[in-house]
């Protein structure tokens, strides 16, 4: 049985619930105190594996990177807040120039912002300056943020959206979960029926083709359950953009920043979007958005868009030293997570054979999930299942956190060590066995 928290953690607890108010948490209660690379530490001391890169922020390890700390230091004594969107400054600039080379050629303007959903706010408001047209098109099981209008574009489980409507005009279409087929398919003998839904269904009896501005999505999808489409089905949405005149948005909040092995998620798919938005990772632990878009879909009007805290130079130096880092060692990012996501891959497959309610194995580079189920055959979801697993993966020394309705998401540093994935894996399966004879 696991321990319970101590009267330490127990206070805080409940001040916690007096003061804040109530937002997600684990089933489990880890009390964060600090972190240094592979591993993150409670309030007591104890020592976590840490599988969650706390949200797929710390990608290269909590806090392990010395320029990047110091470059905060460095800022923070100089001038952390320079109202950048009113006034200018010449460190936001120069890191646009540099964060716009790792992208495709032909994008040439960033908006900086707070966080993933801000930076989807402003494709979304983006998108209907450049093309005119109200509507956008999103997915099921995807996730653009909690603020109302990225919120219009979510459609990951219906209490993020219970009593916040009406919405943004925003129509959603079925993504390509091949795992659960929401058109009871099968591939690749569909011939990825989802994509053609978009024009047959939402296009032919929804809305507008002249009507919808833009198609937001994430080339793979986090919060849904790391969920990976078949290649074919987002270049047929590329092409569904193209021949309508819509811009195609790739969220990369959580996908991107090396996570999948390259630099964009979509890269891995042969195609690129027209806007990109990034945060997470990008800020390399502080508060940080941008939306990239193509210089040939123009500018927007003076004051139609803004940020008090955009362009932040704490943020953005903390950004810059961390994109200086990624491009000094992309090769060995690169590679870090093509093999050890290989050997991830591996051991959770090995899983899913051995025990029954490992229902599906999915993933790119270092962002796997693994599905839970009741039993393969009713592929019931296992949603007591996961949260046993949780909790023993905690009392374990691991951290580790959920997606979708049953899905476990796996996203150590891409930095981790092999001894340390090793032993968090040992744990996982350890984990999966005990909950399987339950």
């Amino acid at each position: 049985m696991p321990k319970q928290p101590s009267s330490r953690i127990r206070g805080i607890l409940a001040a916690d619930g007096k003061v804040l108010l109530t937002t997600t948490r684990l089933p489990y209660v880890f009390m964060a105190d600090r972190a240094d690379g592979d591993f993150a530490y409670d309030v007591n001391g104890k020592r976590y594996i840490d599988f969650s890169s706390f949200i797929a922020v710390y990608n290269f390890g909590s806090g392990s990177i010395r320029e990047v700390k110091s470059a905060v230091k460095k800022q923070t004594d100089k001038l952390m807040h320079a109202a950048f969107y009113d006034f200018y400054s010449e460190l936001p600039v120069e890191f646009a120039a540099r964060l716009l080379g790792m992208f495709p050629k032909g994008f040439g303007r960033v908006f900086f912002s707070n966080s993933g959903t801000e930076a989807n706010e402003a494709a979304l408001k983006f998108a209907r300056i450049f093309t005119g047209r109200p509507y956008s098109i999103a997915f099921y099981g995807g996730f653009h943020g909690r603020t109302l209008g990225s919120l219009s574009l979510t459609a990951s489980k219906s209490k993020y959206r219970k009593r916040f409507g009406p919405f943004a005009n925003v129509v959603h279409a079925p993504y390509a979960y091949c795992y659960r087929c929401p058109l009871g398919k099968e591939y690749p003998s569909c011939g990825v029926a989802c994509a053609d839904y978009i024009e047959d269904y939402v296009l032919g009896k929804d809305v507008s083709a002249d009507e919808v501005g833009a198609i937001f999505v994430e080339p793979v999808q986090g919060e849904g359950g790391y969920i990976v489409p078949p290649v074919e089905f987002l270049q047929k949405i590329r092409r569904i953009a193209d021949r309508n005149g819509m811009v195609l948005v790739s969220d990369e909040v959580q996908a991107g920043y090396m996570r999948t092995g390259k630099f964009l998620g979509m890269d891995n798919f042969g195609i690129e979007a027209d806007i990109y938005t990034m945060a997470k990772a990008l800020g390399g632990g502080l508060p940080f958005g941008a939306t990239i878009t193509r210089s040939s879909l123009g500018d927007v009007p003076s004051g139609s868009h803004s940020s008090t805290f955009g362009g932040n130079l704490v943020s953005v130096a903390a950004a810059d030293a961390l994109l200086g880092y990624v491009n000094r060692n992309k090769a060995r990012l690169e590679r870090y997570s093509h093999d050890k996501g290989a050997y991830m891959r591996r051991r959770l497959e090995e899983m899913k054979e051995r025990y029954e309610i490992v229902g599906d194995v999915r993933g790119i580079g270092m962002m796997m999930g693994m599905e839970i189920v009741k039993s393969k055959m009713s592929k019931e979801p296992g949603i007591k299942e996961v949260e046993g697993i949780l909790k023993s993966c905690f009392a374990s020394g691991l951290l580790l956190m959920p997606a979708g309705i049953s899905t476990i998401r796996i996203i150590p540093p891409i930095t981790m060590s092999m001894a340390n994935l090793s032993k968090g894996l040992d744990t996982i399966e350890a984990a999966v066995r005990g909950v399987s004879k339950l």
